[in-house]
């Protein structure tokens, strides 16, 4: 699946990249409980605590291929669910021939057995859950990166004074819109 955010690609990389960020615009993610000073480095995991349904576990996230701008492929546990996630940019080229938007793709793989304990777990309901999991960050990445508007080709955070619309780094309950 795929999404095309009306920003330059710098910014959505930064949005994906950047923890602090990141926190604020997934909805389900709660908050960074292992930080990695270099994340995304290869084989360098960062680790969330991330609300699914009414309970809160873990998300671990093992980067295993970084194209900075480029692509994002991770190895990720959330729960008993193991996955490999890429997030891949690509310009799009606007009326004058200049990159205007970014269109992400962002792809699951995951394994054939999910072990359970007590029961078996559809593949249908495997399928459902993956789908509205990519339908869900693609759309939090876009509407978080379109609502700052254009900033700066750099991956760097702002340093200028937060608007009155910004939220402080907080749990799920304070920090959206």
């Amino acid at each position: 699946m795929s999404a095309v955010i009306h920003t330059p690609r710098p910014r959505v990389w930064r949005a994906l990249t950047l923890p602090e960020e990141l926190i604020r615009w997934d909805e389900r993610v709660v908050e960074l409980a292992q930080p990695a000073s270099t994340y995304p480095c290869t084989d360098q995991p960062v680790r969330f605590r991330y609300q699914l349904g009414s309970l809160t576990i873990d998300l671990r996230d093992r980067p295993l291929e970084v194209i900075p701008g480029q692509r994002l492929r991770s190895h990720v546990s959330l729960g008993l669910f193991r996955f490999e996630r890429t997030y891949t940019l690509a310009d799009e080229v606007g009326e004058a021939g200049q990159p205007r938007s970014t269109r992400v793709s962002l792809k699951l793989v995951a394994s054939n057995a999910v072990p359970v304990v007590g029961g078996l777990i559809d593949r249908f309901d495997v399928r459902r859950f993956a789908s509205e999991f990519v339908d869900t960050k693609l759309r939090s990445v876009r509407v978080w990166c379109e609502r700052e508007g254009p900033v700066a080709a750099d991956h760097e955070v702002e340093t200028s004074t937060p608007s009155s619309n910004a939220t402080p780094l907080a749990g799920a309950a304070g920090r959206r819109q």
